[in-house]
């Protein structure tokens, strides 16, 4: 399988990936799909089903949210988050929608989007779409799967053809294998492929994701309050940022701004704002964190840099996607924190001149001790334990960084063999711990 930088980072809103920038997704293709049928305007209702993660979790990810939007035609890419904030509030009230931005309808989204526990077989992120005629005859069924960082499969539809790209790889071994064989770093390989995949832009558009994730950063610092939601958790980074700025002595200041940086990301997404999926919405902070260690805290650090950063921690995280998953419904958090804490060691021990041996190390530290991770967020919020957790992985993810490049590369534990470990402990993982808010921190925290 190959996996696009592009379809890794991608820009969206909060709070979740696959429950909210996937959902979103989901519904305006299946809009597309009546637009393209020419029976838009022969729809007089809609029904949505959501199951397993999405029907226990989706109420505090925003997922009901994110399928209005979706179903009025709005993209998660594009969509601004506070006209997407209004716009769910007039739907609610209202009890109508514009369906692909232009055909009127009536929509309870009490009634007509209904949540269930049951796992549908595929995938626990299940999604069932029907539109009705006046005489309540089916005009379109279509069932999707929110398959986790916004990736989105539809069944019974053929997956589209891949271009062949010059390196294939599917393990660590093969990459490693490949960056020594042609003499190059990982991000080049990275690149040759992103080239036969068409995307001749490549340094623009991670510029352009890096850009995103600057400014989200920079959203965090200033936003104060109170997040959305039962639990009333607190901003942070903007005490924090001020905190530090006052006394840039202590030894550990560097470190302290990582915390804050991932802080900053994750409370804005939390707050339903633009984020980068990194790879994934609840694992937001961590890349942007570590990123921003590399420009703020590096000597010589260029842009030059972001992008190798960019492209190597992508290269990591198409063998999570390939091999194993980044979805935390199907394995738990170690998918998503974990599969980030990886990406973001080797894109910052490539950026530090670690070899393609040095890169693969220093994922595999990051994600070893990640393994085991459950995904219990507390009132169905992408908060707690969620937004400290990118914090604490994103200094993981330096330490791992800088234990790999004062080695040779030689381990004992692959990286091969630590994500083969991540995907079987999640299949051997109890379901309640795979962001259903039915075991762990969610259970024994009470929601006040």
């Amino acid at each position: 399988m190959t996996v696009s930088v592009f379809d890794l980072f991608s820009v969206g809103i909060g709070p979740s990936s696959s429950h909210t920038v996937g959902p979103m997704r989901a519904a305006h293709r299946f809009v597309d799909q009546l637009v393209a049928d020419g029976r838009l305007t022969d729809v007089a209702r809609i029904r949505v089903e959501l199951y397993g993660s999405l029907g226990a979790t989706g109420a505090g990810h925003g997922t009901p949210g994110a399928v209005l939007l979706g179903l009025e035609g709005f993209a998660p890419e594009t969509v601004d988050p506070a006209e997407a904030r209004s716009r769910v509030d007039a739907i609610r009230t209202d009890r109508r929608l514009r369906l692909a931005g232009e055909h009127p309808i009536e929509f309870d989204p009490g009634a007509d989007i209904v949540l269930s526990l049951r796992a549908m077989e595929f995938h626990s992120n299940g999604m069932v779409f029907t539109a009705f005629a006046g005489d309540w005859g089916e005009l379109l069924h279509r069932v999707y799967y929110s398959v986790g960082g916004g990736f989105v499969l539809a069944e019974g539809e053929a997956t589209p053809a891949v271009p062949a790209v010059p390196h294939p790889f599917t393990t660590g071994a093969e990459l490693v294998g490949l960056a020594v064989e042609n003499n190059c770093r990982i991000a080049e390989i990275m690149a040759r492929n992103e080239a036969a995949l068409g995307h001749r832009e490549l340094r623009a558009g991670l510029l352009r994701i890096w850009a995103v994730m600057r400014e989200c950063v920079d959203n965090g610092l200033r936003a104060e309050g109170v997040l959305p939601g039962g639990l009333r958790v607190r901003r942070r980074a903007p005490a924090l940022a001020q905190a530090l700025e006052a006394d840039p002595t202590d030894p550990l200041y560097a470190m302290d701004w990582v915390t804050v940086f991932a802080l900053a990301v994750n409370e804005e997404n939390a707050a339903g704002g633009r984020v980068v999926t990194a790879p994934t919405n609840g694992a937001a902070g961590i890349i942007p964190a570590v990123l921003h260690y590399y420009w703020r805290f590096v000597p010589d650090a260029c842009e030059d840099g972001v992008v190798e950063f960019l492209l190597t921690a992508a290269a990591i995280g198409q063998l999570f996607k390939t091999n194993a998953s980044i979805s935390g419904a199907e394995v738990g958090c170690q998918g998503e924190v974990g599969s980030a804490c990886s990406m973001a060691a080797a894109g910052l021990a490539a950026v530090l001149g670690g070899t393609p041996a040095q890169v693969e190390n220093a994922a595999e530290i990051g994600i070893e001790h990640n393994l085991g991770l459950t995904c219990d967020p507390v009132g169905g919020l992408v908060q707690i334990p969620c937004i400290e957790r990118n914090a604490v992985a994103s200094v993981k993810a330096i330490t791992a960084a800088r234990m790999a490049l004062r080695g040779d590369g030689i381990h004992h534990v692959s990286l091969d063999t630590a994500i083969k470990t991540m995907r079987d402990t999640g299949a051997d993982m109890a379901e309640k711990y795979k962001e259903t808010s039915l075991g762990g921190l969610a259970l024994n925290v009470v929601e006040c």
